[in-house]
C-alpha cells in the first residue's frame, strides 16, 4: 500500500523515519535540513545557502519518487528566526512558479543539528 522513497541524492534519515512515503499518488516528504548529501555535513550559517540546500534536498526526494517540486501541494517551512521569512519568499520564486503551493511558515525554538531552516512537503505523484 505504501512505497518508501530513499535516495542518496538527499541526506540519509538520521532517525526512525523514511526520507519519504508514497501512498495513493501522494508523496509525503520528511523534513529536510541543509545537509549536503555528498559530504553529510551541515551547510554554514548562511540562511540563503541553507534554504537553497533544503530545496535541493526536497527536489532530490521528489525526483526519486518520479515527481518534482512543480507538483508540491503543501510546503511547511520551519525557521529558527522568522525575520528570515523574506529570504524564503525570494528563493522560493526560483524553485516554483504560479500557481504556488499552499504553505505554512513557522518560527521554532530549535531544529535538528541547529539548522536555520527545515522544510517538509506533500507532493502529488503523476501517474
Amino acid at each position: 500500500m505504501k512505497k518508501i522513497i530513499n535516495t542518496d541524492k538527499a541526506p540519509a534519515a538520521i532517525g526512525t523515519y523514511s526520507q519519504a512515503v508514497v501512498h495513493h499518488g501522494v508523496l509525503y516528504a520528511s523534513g529536510q535540513i541543509p545537509i549536503d548529501p555528498a559530504s553529510g555535513e551541515m551547510l554554514e550559517n548562511d540562511i540563503e545557502k541553507q534554504i537553497h540546500q533544503v530545496f535541493k534536498n526536497l527536489h532530490a526526494v521528489a525526483e526519486a519518487a518520479g515527481t518534482g517540486l512543480q507538483n508540491v501541494l503543501k510546503l511547511n517551512v520551519f525557521l529558527q528566526d522568522l525575520s528570515n521569512f523574506n529570504h524564503i519568499n525570494t528563493i522560493m520564486a526560483e524553485y516554483f512558479s504560479e500557481p504556488y503551493p499552499a504553505r505554512a511558515a513557522i518560527e521554532v525554538a530549535g531544529l535538528p543539528k541547529d539548522a536555520m531552516v527545515e522544510m517538509d512537503a506533500i507532493i502529488a505523484v503523476e501517474d
